[in-house]
Parts: structure tokens; sequence; C-alpha cells
């Protein structure tokens, strides 16, 4: 099944049969191809193609480039269902995850060639007469992504399409728990490529490796943009060594993501929230839902119905009407047990957590989604497990529920669930939430590509996607024009 998907999606076979690395399925733990990982040498070689590919494309208009990605979106179109079957297979979603993944793909096509249009700079007044002053935009050279396995097409099509529009060119080290989707983006990009014609060669290079070929990517000065997503301590390496070079840093790194439940909350929309937050993608989101601040007058009700819905989800095969799917691998079901053995040692009530359908699936890791009741926000509360826990914390006043919000070290996405209009806009004020999204009576998770996607705090700060995120990708430059006879200094400074 997996090789009839790859060769559709144009995928050689020899890609996925003839490494040495394998790959398996985190459905039921089987391996469903081999690859060859690339290292140090090989990722230098990708860099200089894509450099010799930037020093061309930065030259031709946006427009032009806007139509190369133009041209993707529709062979994504094209090949939706097989992609997003794909993602489904590799990286555990439940079906209509990998087709949303390929929806947002894209999606962010569609933006970013309007945006083609749209690099807009600044006309600004200058204080010397006959002088103006300008703000341009000019594109910035080689973009190194790097992706992680839980979102294994989409973060790649945000940083690539937004990339190529600004002139850039991308290298790509996708997560080694998802090289097949990998391999069959890149074959559609060439798709595209062919469809374009004259793109320079070597414009989108895919490096299938470890940390030796992540560090290669890391440390070269020729890639001026690092975006990574991963973890908080993968974040902790790759910023400082960017930085150490003066290169820049997208980092989407760790998510703590809470929603605050107020007691004139609709309660029936808010069970949904919470349902899809926290239990969507096996909790394997940096936007899930971890955290649950709960008016202490309706706590009791609220844990009693988020439990009733909970019993009646669905866990299976991800492709086959179910609503939760596997953890990635073994490390996540053994982080997952740990983080609950913390919380009942500081005192939580647990619920759920369990290994599920280990007869029928031996080799994969099934979960049922977890409560934990605590009775203050601990060390283990304060963690990020990427799994589907929820910890319940109940609060007595509003000022409670925002200190508990902004008590923890990431700073993702945040919710609030209101009526009480003072609450929700507090709640997004300058005194409110501090996470870089924040939303009133719709969950932490599900973002849409036309806002900017990022957070602070341990998060990492950087912005993906959607507003004006495109800058991110992009060098400014002040100009200023003197169109006189005159040579005026500013400031009024006389220099005879």
């Amino acid at each position: 099944m997996v090789a009839a998907l790859l060769e559709r999606l144009g995928v050689a076979a020899a890609a996925h049969t003839q490494g040495d690395y394998p790959v398996h399925t985190p459905i039921d733990g089987s391996q469903i191809a081999s690859v060859k990982l690339l290292g140090k040498a090989e990722t230098i070689t990708c860099i200089d193609q894509a450099q010799q590919a930037f020093e061309a494309w930065r030259s031709v208009p946006a427009p032009r480039r806007g139509e190369l990605v133009r041209l993707f979106g529709e062979v994504l179109r094209e090949h939706k269902a097989d992609l997003g079957e794909l993602v489904s297979i590799e990286a555990g979603k439940i079906t209509q995850e990998g087709l949303g993944e390929v929806q947002e793909m894209i999606d962010i096509c569609d933006f970013a060639v309007g945006l083609s249009r749209q690099l807009y700079g600044l006309t600004i007044a200058s204080e010397r007469p006959g002088h103006h002053m300008r703000e341009t935009w000019h594109p910035l050279g080689v973009v190194g992504v790097i992706s992680a396995f839980n979102f294994p097409v989409a973060v790649w099509a945000w940083n690539t399409a937004l990339a190529l529009v600004a002139g850039n060119s991308v290298v790509w080290k996708p997560s080694e728990k998802t090289p097949l989707t990998a391999l069959a983006c890149q074959a559609l990009f060439e798709k595209a490529l062919k469809a374009f014609g004259d793109a320079p060669a070597g414009l989108s290079q895919l490096v299938i490796g470890g940390r030796e070929a992540g560090e290669a990517l890391v440390d070269d000065p020729r890639v001026p943009l690092v975006s990574a997503t991963g973890s908080t301590r993968m974040g902790r390496e790759v910023g400082p060594r960017v930085a150490a070079r003066f290169g820049r840093s997208i980092l989407e790194l760790g998510g703590n993501n809470a929603m605050i439940l107020a007691p004139s909350a609709d309660l029936d929309l808010a069970v949904r929230g919470i349902l899809f937050s926290a239990v969507g993608t096996a909790g394997q989101r940096c936007t899930t839902l971890r955290r649950l601040i709960v008016h202490r007058s309706i706590k009791d009700e609220v844990v009693a119905r988020v439990k009733a819905a909970y019993g009646k989800v669905r866990i299976g095969d991800p492709r086959k009407d179910n609503l939760v799917g596997p953890l990635i691998d073994k490390l996540s079901f053994d982080a997952m047990q740990g983080a609950l053995a913390k919380a009942r040692d500081e005192g939580g009530q647990v619920f759920g957590g369990e290994r599920q359908l280990v007869e029928q699936y031996p080799n994969a890791y099934y979960v049922s989604p977890a409560i934990a009741e605590m009775p203050a926000q601990s060390d283990v509360v304060r963690h990020e497990t990427f799994a589907p826990i929820l910890y319940v914390l109940a609060y007595d006043d509003f000022e409670e529920a925002l200190r508990l919000n902004n008590e923890v070290p990431q700073g993702l996405s945040s919710c609030i669930f209101t009526t009480d209009i003072r609450e929700a806009e507090r709640f997004q004020s300058a005194s409110g939430s501090d996470c870089g999204i924040a939303n009133v009576n719709i969950g932490t998770s599900g973002a849409e590509i036309g806002g900017a996607f990022g957070g602070e705090k341990e998060t990492g700060g950087g912005r993906e996607s959607g507003s004006d995120a495109w800058k991110g990708y992009m060098r400014r430059q002040t100009n200023t024009v003197n169109y006189s006879r005159e040579l005026p200094l500013a400031q009024g400074i006389v220099f005879d």
C-alpha cells in the first residue's frame, strides 16, 4: 500500500527501498520503508546548490515567483487524498487530520501567491529638502527548515511558500520519524517545477538525516535563516548556534496550553472545545490543550462531562473512523506514563492513560486520553509532555486564573470560555494572557494560516504562516535619494 502511494506521489522506488535506515508506521509498528540518511558532507553539497539557486531566483520578479507557488498548490490539490493518507500512515493522524494538514499546505500556497504582489515597503518623509526616503524588502538567502514529526508536511509548506515568494531557496531537514512524507513533498514540488519551466536547479533541497545533518545546516553561514520546529531542548541548541554566527532563527518550540473555563461559559461548547484540543492528534500537537483552569463552582460538573466525553472516544487505526490514533513511538508512551506517575506523586487524581489495543497492536502504542485533577500547578504540570494528558486546576477568582495561565515557562496558545465581555477583553489585553495565541470561546488548537503562528517565552518567539510573517524571510533596506543639487546633512549638521 505504501509503495503504491509513493509511486502515485512521484517518489522513485529506490528512494524508499534501498536505504539502511528503517521507517516504521506508528499504526502497528511495522516497517514500511528504508531510506538513506545523509550526513554533513551531503548537507553541505545541498547548501552549495541552494546558494547557487538563490543567486538566480532572487532576481526573478516576485509575481513570477508566486506563479511557481500557485502551480505547487494545484499539484497539492491533485494529490491531496494520497498525501493525506501518507501522513496518516507515517505520523498516525486520523484521516481528517491528515487531509486537513494537506489543506493547510494548499491554503498557505494561496496566501503566498497573493503575497507575491504585496511585498510592500514604505515611503518615509525626509527632513532634508530635495530628498526622499523609502524602505524596501529584499530576498534573504538560503532558508533552512527543520521540522517535527507531528506536522510532517504543513510546517515545511508554511516556510517554503513564503520563502520562495520572498526570493529565497530552501534546504529542508524533516524529522527522521517521517521521511516518507518529505520525499513525497519533494516529488510533488519537482512536478510543479517542471510545469513552471525555468526555475534554477536546486531551489528546494531535501536532507533526510540525523543530528550531523542538522548541525551542518544550523552552523553554515550561508544559511542566514533557520526555521526550527521541535522541543524546547532542541531550540536551546539551535538558537545559540545560529546566533553565534549572527544568523536568524524562527523557533517554534514547546507549548503548555491552557483553557480558562469561567462560570458564565457555555459548557456544551466548552466540552467540545476541550475534547478536540486535548485529544486531537493523540495529544501530539504543539497547541494541544494541556491545562484546564476551571472555576471551582463548576469544576466537578465539567470534569464529569469531560470524562463522559472521553469515554465515547474511539481509539484505533487512524484510517478507520476513529478519533484518536497512536502515539508516535514507545518513547512517547514511556514519557506519558512517567508524567502520570509523577502527577500521582504530586497529589493528582488520575483518570485514564492506560495502554490500549495491546493484543491487536503489540508493537504500537495506543492510549486512552488521561485527566489528572491536580491540587496545584506543580512541576509535572509546568512541564510539557507530548501526549494526551489534561491537567485540571481549580480557581476562585479571575486574577488567579490569569496567573495560572501565565505561570509556566511556555507561551504558545491559550483560550478562555466565557460570556463575560470584561473577562474576554481582559484575557486578550496587555495584562491578560502572555501567549502568542489567545482565543475566546474556541480551543487552543486548530490555528488558521491567515494569522501569524508562534509564541513567547520558551516557545521561542518565532512567527510563521500569515499576517506579516513574510518579513522574517526577507532583509530590510532603508534607502535615501537626493534629487537636489545640494547636500544637506541630517540633524542640521553643518560640515564645511
